[in-house]
């Protein structure tokens, strides 16, 4: 097929011209573009959140005065602004104790009393142990290193009291005082305990559930009451475990107590519990129980035993 020189001139002029319309068009819609988006308002950056400080329902004035007996324990001289963010007025104080002399670990808060509305006393509970590196010469290294070895649990008294930030302040330097004064016994409201027996079904029901619970030997469903869900512990602490006594809620423990479909009862369990390296340890479980089918099962592992009603 052969093509005329005139028709080639015509086809060229479309090109041409299709380009430059091409071209145009995009010209044209750049400019649209940049003037919506020159009409609309500028974005900003969203803010960050910042995170709230801890309130005082948050904390709690226990877990302030840890925090306070540790800084207050290991700080020394030139260090006095660590304990400034608990104790404002240590702004107007100089220590002179070596920073870092002791260390203090295991910390609690063992009693917290409240003096007013706003203000309370917490006592701490500290393992406290002396640093060698703080030592000048060699006698007091060794003795620091003995200490270090053993340390002593120390008790320390703080005052803090509520600020307007929903934090809490000291209101004076620590107090070190004596161990606070043990609680009377607590009464729990079950009869007098039994010692396991192994011709007993129940004992050996909860033996064998204890040994997939704690030992990792057998299923653990197959001991539970139907909707109660429970999970061994893993990985097993132990390798064998002993019922060594039980009792009974409201009343003295029965042995072979027939199982009647729909019967409960909760029991104190003591146990003797092996580890790897033989040693035994004593563990107590307040447990629910149900019958079914003519076999008692556990229901739950409750959270705390039941305590004896004041009168």
């Amino acid at each position: 097929m052969t093509v005329s020189s005139g028709a080639l001139a015509n086809l060229s002029t479309v090109m041409r011209w299709g380009a430059w319309s091409l071209l145009l068009l995009g010209v044209l819609m750049s400019a649209a573009a940049h003037l919506r988006l020159s009409s609309q308002p500028p974005r900003t950056a969203p803010t960050p959140a910042q995170a709230a400080p801890a309130s005082a329902e948050a904390v709690g004035p226990g877990g302030f005065a840890v925090l306070y007996v540790a800084a207050y324990v290991e700080a020394g001289r030139g260090t006095e602004a660590s304990l400034a963010r608990f104790f404002p007025n240590m702004r107007n104080i100089s220590l002179e104790a070596k920073p870092g002399a002791q260390h203090a670990d295991q910390l609690a808060a063992v009693q917290v009393k409240d003096v007013s509305d706003g203000y309370w006393s917490v006592t701490v509970a500290a393992h406290i142990t002396a640093s060698t590196s703080a030592q000048d010469d060699e006698s007091d290294k060794d003795q620091a290193k003995g200490e270090d070895e053993t340390g002593a649990l120390r008790y320390f008294q703080v005052p803090l009291r509520s600020t307007d930030g929903d934090g809490f302040a000291a209101t004076t330097l620590s107090a070190e005082v004596g161990a606070p004064e043990a609680g009377d016994g607590i009464e729990l409201d079950y009869g007098t305990p039994v010692p396991g027996d192994d011709k007993d079904e129940t004992v050996t029901t909860i033996a064998r559930f204890f040994s997939a619970y704690l030992a990792g030997a057998g299923e653990l469903d197959r001991y539970l009451a139907p909707r109660t869900a429970l999970d061994p512990v893993s990985p097993a602490p132990y390798t064998q475990v002993e019922v060594a006594q039980l009792a009974e809620l409201n009343g003295d423990y029965r042995r072979n107590l027939p199982a009647s479909d729909g019967a409960r009862r909760q029991l104190l369990v003591d146990l003797w519990a092996a580890a790897p390296d033989r040693q035994l340890r004593p563990l107590t479980y307040a447990l629910t129980l149900t019958a079914r089918d003519g076999r008692w099962e556990i229901a739950a592992l409750n959270a705390a035993p039941v305590l004896t009603k004041e009168k």
